[in-house]
């Protein structure tokens, strides 16, 4: 597998930007499946666009889950790209983070990487403040993703507390969630004037989809009961699924806000929810 830490100037950020990318290259499993010529011009491969949490990078999922040996197992390529704690938002008079996503970051893939741009081949996934990236995303651009991964969370919501402090399934609404150190693009999520009929006005746009008829993506929730999530993402996938999208909610006993939880759900997600190839996409196949 290799593993790339690829720095450039993002014409959107204005400024300088890292995305960490997992490219499957030679394994044993090639040898074992007697496939002689494993690099063939023109090559391809699914993959899955992954967002991180609040207060991290790019490299986080390197760091703290096994996300390179899923994506060398399962031949499919991930790209992690940093966020700076920006709710995957535009800022009116910064850095342009959700048109980066959409806009530019594709491009470079798909010109510089053996990455396919298919939807079929194409899936976004994201933890906590990435979950809500993900979403976002997934919901403006149905027409790109054949399914979206929300590990801890659902897109940020008026009228619903971000964070809940949960135990056992049980949820606290009447304790203050603590303050996390985000910038103040987090509290104007969350008010309805500000997002409507903007592409942050996510549960809208989800509605409009279904009631349009456009080819929906599937969606996959993974949350623990003890995760100040859970409170946020259950209700997303209850108006998700009663709107005609086909969800799968699991949610974990004993787990909370945590690293254990996001991979296992990666290793789950990659080994049996996202429909995978686990091959390269060669030519004769395009």
């Amino acid at each position: 597998m290799g593993v790339i830490r690829f720095n450039f100037l993002s014409k959107e950020l204005g400024m300088q930007t890292n995305v960490s990318i997992c490219i499957p290259t030679f394994s044993f499993a090639d040898m074992y499946n007697n496939r002689t010529e494993v690099y063939v011009p023109g090559m391809k491969f699914q993959v899955l666009y992954l967002l991180h949490g609040g207060s991290g990078d790019d490299s986080d999922f390197i760091h703290f889950s096994n996300i390179v040996r899923y994506a060398d197992e399962n031949k499919v390529a991930v790209v992690m790209p940093c966020d700076y704690n920006a709710c995957y938002t535009d800022a009116p008079d910064g850095p342009k983070y959700y048109s980066y996503l959409v806009e530019e970051l594709p491009r470079i893939c798909a010109s510089m990487f053996p990455i396919s741009d298919k939807r079929e081949d194409t899936f976004i996934g994201g933890l906590s403040m990435g979950s809500h990236g993900a979403m976002k995303i997934a919901m403006n651009y149905p027409e790109r993703f054949a399914a979206a991964l929300f590990m801890s969370g659902a897109s940020f919501r008026p009228g619903v507390p971000t964070f809940v402090p949960t135990k056992d399934g049980i949820f606290d609404l009447e304790t203050p969630p603590q303050q996390l150190p985000f910038n103040s693009v987090g509290d104007k999520l969350q008010d309805p004037e500000y997002i409507k009929g903007t592409v942050n006005d996510v549960f809208a746009i989800a509605r409009e989809n279904a009631q349009c008829g456009k080819k929906l993506p599937k969606l996959f929730f993974r949350v623990g009961d003890c995760d100040h999530a859970y409170y946020r993402a259950q209700l997303a996938e209850k108006d998700l699924k009663s709107w005609g999208y086909e969800t799968k909610f699991e949610v974990v006993k004993g787990m909370g806000h945590e690293w254990d939880l996001w991979d296992s759900t990666l290793r789950l997600a990659l080994r049996e929810w996202l429909p995978l190839k686990r091959s390269a996409i060669y030519p004769d196949e395009q």
